[in-house]
């Protein structure tokens, strides 16, 4: 946005006033699961006029998208048309470039990875996060300079002898400038001034975000940029609003690209992870990578993998790869390391285009702290519903008013803006997280996926149905024990007759049934794009878990085959029946199911094989800026 004034002495004279106003552009080794307890959109005020993201701020500032200005000798420019290049030729370049919205608006990253791998993997919770690329300020080479966007002013060779400039940002303490000449890069303070030669030659900026959004009452994310040109008293402005991409994370749909398994030196682990190679084999990605800087199985629930991207060469997504900490505190009372140590592992994986990112309440005190394990943040696959669109799903996460994960970690997730959180009740369930009932995969419908969700009375209805054909001495659980000691293994005439069992099994559907209700209400989503998979609860300290494995609890690791859980159900006719069931309700979709052996390490524990998994994925082809949020 460009405005041109005369000296207010000059304005004076010629509208024969006598004063003028003026205006300025302001700027451990756990082996069990810790046990657990209608969606918003988030409440906001992004925009850093107090605007809603992509609004186009002060009335009267916004030029009509579509229709190109004259050019001017004060010309700001960046990459507003998200084509990976400023041209000054090219009036998109120039549209709307002071507003924000699906079709305008230029992008850059919080500059959070490591490069030239000079952060260590080792240390304690509060300075490990404080080294990576942005917190020093200098480029760490040519890797890291591509991960800055860039600005430039357009050269003004006829500007007049005195002609001065400035370069001024609306949230300095958010960004950090670069200036660009001959190849090196030297920092920029808003307000800095630049010479006559400056503004007749035309500079090239580069910006990075110091970090990304935490809470949008802090920071909505957005910074104007403002290029101003006085000529002897005269000045003119141009303002660029650019906006820092913000953290998403993947859904089941995109294919995998590297899984995660913690390596145990046990039999019960190379069993689960020789099933895990197998399946990767078949399904022609590569085996899951061993996580070994721990002993905490849960590899799913220490991390979260996700994502940030800008506008890259060509219009191609430039992505920087963001590995989260979980929020879990093993150590409330320590103040320099209280979260779940293996989640350390996020830093361990900084590099190259790969951040790390935690975010915690210190005065929590571990309160509720199950449900800050990753297990309880999946991603709703992308779909539109009642004229609103998703184009990167949402985040799923288990929680009610009066049970709810970290705060601060809530706010720092739906400050993302683009992936706005569903929230279901996962307080019945002992250690709460939705994997335990609900997963996602390809479909060929309409929408293009289907849910996966546990259906306890589908399990009862299969075993009554083999008792009146006279299967009821059928054993279930074979070989298997619940401890190492106490046999597993039971009738399904006896398991029928387990009125605990059964109790714990109808309370799940019904519980189910409510988490479907906000799915349904929420996305849009029918019956038919349900894909019921049957296994019964039972009750365990005040909560519910899965006494068969949770077949839904498994890994995608690819669009046309799933890893599930061995439910070791009873064998009819030299089939497993809860096996046969899953396979043929997933044939029509074309995924193939394979059976990763996981009772003593993961079932027996109250967790699977997803519980025990983690995935990072390819990059979405959606382009987050231009999903209207």
């Amino acid at each position: 946005m460009r405005s041109r004034g005369l000296p207010c002495a000059a304005l004076a004279s010629v509208l024969a006033v006598s004063a003028c106003g003026g205006s300025s552009e302001s700027p451990g080794a756990p082996l069990t699961e810790s046990p657990a307890g209608s969606s918003t959109e988030p409440s906001g005020t992004p925009g850093s006029s107090g605007s809603k993201p992509g609004s186009p701020g002060t009335p009267g500032d916004t030029k009509d998208p579509g229709k190109s200005t004259p050019p001017s000798d004060v010309d700001l420019r960046a990459d507003t048309n998200r084509d990976g290049t400023i041209d000054f030729d090219d009036a998109t370049d120039d549209d709307a470039e002071d507003a924000w919205d699906e079709k305008h608006g230029a992008v850059f990253l919080a500059n959070i990875d490591d490069d030239q791998g000079k952060c260590t993997a080792t240390g304690n919770d509060v300075d490990l996060p404080k080294c990576n690329d942005a917190a020093d300020d200098i480029v760490n080479g040519d890797d890291d300079a591509l991960d800055l966007a860039r600005l430039k002013t357009r050269p003004f060779a006829s500007a007049p002898d005195g002609t001065m400039g400035t370069i001024t940002v609306s949230a300095p303490e958010r960004v950090r400038l670069f200036r660009v000449k001959d190849g090196a890069f030297t920092v920029l303070a808003s307000g800095d001034a630049l010479t006559t030669a400056d503004v007749r030659a035309g500079i090239e900026l580069a910006i990075e975000g110091r970090d990304i959004v935490r809470d949008t009452k802090v920071w909505d994310g957005f910074v104007d940029v403002t290029f101003t040109v006085d000529r002897n008293g005269t000045k003119e402005t141009d303002k660029v609003r650019m906006r820092v991409s913000p953290l998403m994370t993947y859904h089941h749909l995109l294919p995998t690209e590297t899984t995660y398994v913690t390596a145990l030196n046990i039999a019960s682990s190379i069993a689960t992870r020789n099933d895990l190679a197998a399946a990767a084999t078949a399904a022609g990605v590569p085996a899951p990578k061993n996580v070994t800087s721990t002993q905490d199985q849960w590899t799913q629930d220490f991390f979260e993998t996700a994502f940030m991207s800008m506008p890259g060469p060509g219009g191609e997504q430039h992505a920087m790869r963001v590995n989260i900490r979980s929020a879990n505190e093993f150590q409330p009372n320590s103040s320099t390391n209280p979260l779940r140590s293996a989640g350390k592992l996020v830093f361990a994986l900084r590099g190259k285009d790969n951040a790390a990112i935690q975010q915690y309440d210190p005065s929590r005190q571990g309160q509720n702290d199950t449900l800050n394990s990753f297990g309880n943040l999946e991603t709703v696959p992308p779909y539109t519903n009642g004229g609103k669109s998703y184009p990167l799903g949402r985040i799923l996460r288990g929680s009610i008013a009066s049970y709810h994960p970290d705060q601060t970690f809530l706010t720092m997730m739906e400050s993302q803006s683009v992936q706005t959180p569903i929230y279901i009740d996962t307080s019945w369930l002992l250690v709460g997280h939705v994997d335990e009932t609900l997963s996602f995969v390809k479909a060929p419908n309409a929408r293009g996926w289907v849910v996966l969700a546990n259906d306890p009375t589908l399990a009862k209805t299969m075993l009554q149905q083999q008792v009146q054909a006279g299967h009821g001495n059928e054993p279930m659980f074979v070989g298997k024990s619940w401890d190492g000691r106490t046999s597993a293994q039971v009738t399904i005439s006896e398991v029928l007759a387990d009125t605990e069992v059964m109790q714990a099994s109808a309370e799940a559907a019904t519980e189910v049934a409510g988490q479907l209700a906000i799915l349904k209400s929420e996305i849009g989503l029918t019956e038919d794009e349900i894909i019921r998979i049957p296994y019964l609860h039972m009750p365990y300290s005040q909560g519910s878990i899965a006494y068969q494995p949770g077949m839904v609890n498994g890994l995608y690791i690819s669009p046309t085959h799933f890893v599930a859980p061995d439910p070791h159900g009873p064998v009819i006719g030299g089939q497993d029946i809860f096996k046969a069931a899953m396979e043929t309700k997933l044939a029509p979709l074309g995924i193939t199911v394979h059976w990763a052996e996981d009772w003593d390490l993961y079932h027996a524990n109250m967790g699977e094989v997803h519980c025990g998994t983690n995935a990072t994925r390819q990059i979405p082809e959606a382009k987050w800026w231009e999903s209207g949020r």
